[in-house]
């Protein structure tokens, strides 16, 4: 049986969800965008995130991704996850084993 896949806007999202995207992306969302067409045809762009449950593709195009990062205070103004929020982060999720399926060259430190 495959996984819902479920498109949602950033600010839709749960703060665990929130938190645990920006652990997979600690440098930023923005190089990580992938580009998909609706049925209608429109270009659009999203950020991939997987859970045991569910495949979002997170609604978000180049601009609205480092504006998110910009405006969040878990990022430093280099646009990287602080550590101490990284830190606070991996102990609260510690148990979340889908973190690591959806690794990339941004968790490595």
């Amino acid at each position: 049986m495959s996984k819902p896949r479920i498109m949602k806007d950033y600010d839709q999202l749960s703060e665990s969800v929130k938190e645990q995207i920006k652990l997979v992306y600690p440098r930023g969302f923005a190089h990580h965008l992938i580009s998909f067409n609706t049925k209608d045809g429109d270009e659009k762009m999203g950020l991939p995130f997987e859970t045991d449950d569910v495949y979002y593709l997170v609604r978000m195009n180049r601009v609205k991704a480092i504006s998110i990062v910009e405006d969040d205070d878990d990022f430093d103004e280099d646009g990287i996850l602080r550590d101490d929020v990284r830190e606070e982060y991996e102990d609260k999720h510690e148990d979340v084993d889908y973190l690591e399926d959806n690794a990339n060259d941004d968790n490595d430190f």
